[in-house]
């Protein structure tokens, strides 16, 4: 009797301690799969408030930002935005004798007009600029709500109008289709329609907020606009992100998000937010080496691979893409700034600046980067220019920082033909 209670309490406790772990279970699964949706789900509209309410505060960050090529890389298509000419004998491309497009202004608005023999066949209206102008502009036209990439496109490299690149040079191309994983790059939010969250089509066109903006790279601020507003004398900001507490790999994923490489969704469009890993939302293309190898050195490539592989990279515990870039200020062009953010870490006084290549150069401190960081060309912008049968390339910075001797030479050469 005794060995069949003590049998019966076992199993009693046994039971209970099954049925409390299978709970537990339960219960974590749940939480954690309820936080992963909750991190996961993409913001709506509404929690977005626009850079104009973040000038009340940050006067001076707004004022410098809204100059940068982030900011302008998205805008809607107003004449002043656009840097290609309307004005006659300059607002033509030329397929073929028979083909012809013109970019036209009318009551309605901006169109390019496509004419074949002479006569007009059809008129797209411009209603999305995409691109600072830097290397150039490519433009949306809205149909209901789907966006399609216009066929023409301004090539800042030669200022003339040219065929959208990627597009064949005697063809006029007009459904090309612009998905949330290019405005994912050019806008800080647009707002997708139907079912499809993964990779939407449909977008609602009256809620977009235009360019990277601030919210791009601070989150979605609604609640803290409201929260600061309400509350002037708190001077610790509320419900928005702070990129200088990040981690290291969290502020890299801010830039990665657009500049590096090929990367596949596993969340929603637009999921990913300021803080977040980017591995929780791609699939991460890791293989510095390839990028390296195959030359990929476009915006649209892996300018954040290509800085892994780099030995300044590598050589240091603290690095981010903003130890050389300020995200608030355009710096293009300023070759001695950037000059010096490697002095900064490679100090003039090192026997290796006593090297022949660098004497051979003028002002060495006001110009590492053409020699370590070369602009070549681009495999992504690539355009036919009209009467052109080989196409143009943009020149884009290389951002594997490492020893080119062509480019050494060249810039060599490039001193001595000064004097």
């Amino acid at each position: 009797m005794r060995k069949k209670l003590i049998v019966y309490l076992f199993y009693r406790r046994t039971v209970r301690l099954l049925l409390v772990t299978a709970v537990s279970i339960f219960l974590l699964v749940r939480c954690m799969s309820d936080t992963a949706v909750a991190d996961n789900a993409a913001p709506s509209f509404s929690d977005f408030a626009g850079s104009d309410k973040c000038m009340s505060c940050h006067q001076a960050v707004y004022d410098a930002h809204i100059k940068s090529a982030h900011y302008l890389t998205a805008k809607p298509a107003e004449e002043k935005w656009i840097h290609g000419s309307f004005e006659k004998g300059k607002n033509t491309y030329a397929y073929s004798e028979l083909i012809r497009l013109f970019m036209e202004r009318r009551d309605s608005g901006l169109f390019q007009v496509v004419h074949y023999k002479g006569e007009e066949k059809k008129a797209m209206r411009f209603d999305m600029v995409i691109g600072s102008g830097a290397k150039g502009q490519s433009f949306v036209t809205f149909r209901g709500d789907r966006f399609y990439q216009l066929p023409i496109t301004f090539f800042t490299a030669a200022n003339l109008w040219s065929n959208s690149p990627g597009y064949p040079a005697g063809k006029v191309v007009i459904d090309k289709p612009i998905t949330a994983r290019c405005l994912e790059c050019h806008v800080t939010y647009a707002e997708g329609i139907g079912d499809n969250k993964m990779e939407p089509v449909s977008f609602n066109r009256q809620n977009i907020i235009y360019g990277v903006d601030c919210e791009k790279c601070h989150g979605p601020a609604a609640k803290h606009v409201t929260y600061q507003t309400e509350n002037p004398t708190d001077t610790a900001a509320k419900f928005i992100v702070n990129t200088a507490s990040l981690s290291r790999q969290q502020q890299l994923d801010l830039c990665a998000l657009c500049h590096g490489g090929r990367i596949d969704k596993v969340t929603a469009s637009f999921s990913y937010t300021a803080g977040d890993l980017l591995s929780d939302h791609f699939k991460i293309d890791t293989l510095n080496d390839e990028a390296v190898n195959n030359g990929n050195i476009d915006v649209h490539g892996n300018q954040y691979g290509l800085m892994r592989a780099s030995k300044c990279f590598r050589m240091s515990s603290t690095m981010t893409c903003n130890t050389c870039h300020s995200p608030h200020e355009n710096e293009r062009g300023r070759k001695e700034l950037f000059s010096q953010k490697c002095i900064s870490c490679h100090a003039v006084t090192d026997s290796k600046f006593n090297s022949p290549s660098h004497k051979n150069v003028q002002m060495i401190t006001n110009n590492c980067i053409d020699c370590h960081m070369p602009a070549q060309p681009s495999k992504a912008i690539t355009v036919f220019l009209e009467g052109e049968e080989v196409p143009r390339a943009s020149l884009v910075r290389s951002h594997f920082i490492g020893i080119y001797p062509e480019e050494t030479k060249r810039t060599a050469v490039h001193k001595k033909t000064m004097y």
